[in-house]
């Protein structure tokens, strides 16, 4: 496993492009030198993961959609926080469901966060500077 403590490279699980384009768009505003890797499928995130296993560089977090195409993601959630080697890693689910069960879902599955993604852009731009600024700003990244 690689693991580059300098940069805040971070793994976009989410498959509608407006949302993969405004939180990109977003990321880049706040800082221009974070990686984000895109997978647009729960199937492309579990191959993500046996990349990670080959030696591909890891990412500081995860930003993570429920509702994707052939695997949900809190069945990716839940893949991960079970994963012995990658269980810390910091998973933020960023999702339009406000339903209390999939709130708890996440939860119990190993959610770092819960946030709803904003109807108007300023509030989305605002919320994606914020988790930017306090996953790899503040937050210290194990090596």
């Amino acid at each position: 496993m690689r693991y580059d403590n300098t940069a805040c490279n971070i793994l976009l699980i989410e498959d509608n492009k407006t949302d993969i384009d405004l939180i990109q768009r977003a990321i880049q505003k706040t800082d221009s030198k974070v990686q984000v890797q895109v997978v647009r499928s729960g199937e492309e995130a579990l191959a993500a993961l046996k990349g990670w296993e080959a030696g591909a560089l890891q990412p500081v977090i995860i930003l993570l959609d429920l509702t994707l195409p052939d695997v949900s993601g809190l069945e990716i959630l839940r893949a991960l926080k079970t994963h012995p080697r990658y269980r810390i890693l910091p998973v933020i689910v960023l999702t339009s469901s406000t339903e209390s069960a999939h709130i708890v879902e996440a939860y119990k599955a190993g959610a770092n966060s819960y946030i709803l993604k904003a109807v108007d852009y300023d509030e989305f731009a605002s919320a994606i500077a914020l988790i930017h600024h306090y996953w790899c700003e503040l937050n210290i990244h194990p090596e």
